[in-house]
């Protein structure tokens, strides 16, 4: 049985030291497309704190997921997180640039939860991991409301540059013909891409 108090202990440190972590309505939403899709191999880009590994864990019993963090602070916090509720067989955290990397292993679920600058880059590397029908979910699609916005209002350069990325990786994914894509108002925005059927 998970500990809710340690997992509430975790959320609560985060948002104390103002680690992002996924919105409620986000994991709520991703954990039933887990439950309800039979999911049982998860690779999560952007591990932060190990939160929303743990909490995607906590749904099916038989569920595998593999994480990774870059940043090695954040990383060690994770590890400590999950040791901390006995999930380290459930869970395995990997200390490395994403885009520096390769995996073999095939997944039903990509959760892209990272550097939203790479978002494409984060989809064209990892998409060759995703079993047959498999589900990519991107989280912070609408980014605080910005991304509907027009750029050219933003002041900030750094800020500007960075939601004209998330524009760009939304028109990606109308234009994939490989996926059907959904986007959905949840939390920070959350866009559902399935892979479609490819005969043989």
């Amino acid at each position: 049985m998970v500990d809710y108090k340690i997992v509430k202990e975790i959320k609560d440190n985060a948002i104390k030291d103002k680690v992002p972590i996924i919105n409620d309505d986000s994991i709520s939403y991703i954990n039933k497309y887990i439950k309800d899709n039979n999911i049982k191999t998860v690779l999560e880009i952007g591990t932060a704190i190990g939160y929303s590994a743990i909490m995607m864990s906590i749904v099916n019993p038989d569920i595998k997921i593999v994480s990774i963090e870059r940043d090695q602070d954040r990383y060690m916090q994770a590890l400590k997180n999950v040791k901390k509720l006995d999930l380290d067989k459930k869970i395995e955290l990997i200390y490395n640039d994403a885009l520096n990397m390769y995996l073999d292993e095939k997944f039903d679920l990509i959760f892209i939860d990272a550097a939203k600058s790479q978002s494409i880059n984060f989809f064209e590397k990892y998409e060759n991991n995703l079993n047959d029908k498999g589900t990519i979910i991107t989280d912070n699609i609408e980014f605080h409301g910005l991304v509907k916005e027009d750029p050219s209002n933003i002041d900030s350069r750094d800020l500007r540059g960075l939601v004209i990325k998330i524009q760009n990786y939304i028109e990606f994914l109308k234009e994939n013909k490989n996926y059907d894509t959904e986007f959905l108002s949840i939390g920070d925005g959350l866009s559902v891409s399935v892979k479609k059927w490819k005969e043989r």
